[in-house]
């Protein structure tokens, strides 16, 4: 049987400036109207790679949760969970914690932040460096849930996404 897992990570799409949010703490930090804009155009180009995905998960933060709930809608997938994991401190140990919860999982996208989700997606394919910017979506191969060592099939950037 194949255990084979392919591991999506997306960062948020375009938020209000930490310095120009007023409005609450920054876990409220929403994304801004062109940001949600941008992520829905994102969202169809996603749709069309044909992923497969068995969950999404996201981080509880409010940039993070609208983004997963665009990429949900635009794939229709109903249900999307939310993890504290993919907060601030995302690190391989998170990652492992939170695949091993999905142990069954073939395909998932995990939606977070920087800098973690660059440094986790680089320890995880052997110390590289990784820039994954706002909206930006890199598919790493693992060979099962329990793994700290994968292969990065592709990274693509939003602008490629957007053509």
């Amino acid at each position: 049987m194949d255990a084979r897992l392919k591991t999506y990570f997306l960062r948020h799409g375009a938020a209000a400036e930490p310095g120009e949010w007023k409005k609450g703490s920054d876990f409220d930090r929403p994304l801004t109207d062109d940001g949600r804009e941008r992520m829905a155009r994102e969202a169809k180009a996603i749709r069309k790679l044909d992923l497969d995905l068995d969950a999404i998960i996201t981080s509880p933060l409010a940039r993070a949760r609208e983004t997963a709930e665009i990429v949900a809608s635009a794939l229709k997938i109903t249900a999307i969970k939310e993890d504290a994991r993919l907060g601030t401190g995302f690190d391989l140990g998170s990652l492992e914690e939170i695949l091993q919860d999905h142990a069954d999982a073939k395909a998932i996208m995990l939606v977070g932040h920087e800098p973690s989700m660059s440094s986790t997606i680089g320890r995880l394919i052997g110390g590289a460096r990784v820039d994954l910017k706002k909206g930006g979506l890199a598919c790493v191969d693992l060979p099962d849930a329990s793994s700290r060592a994968g292969v990065l099939l592709w990274l693509a950037t939003p602008k490629l996404l957007l053509l």
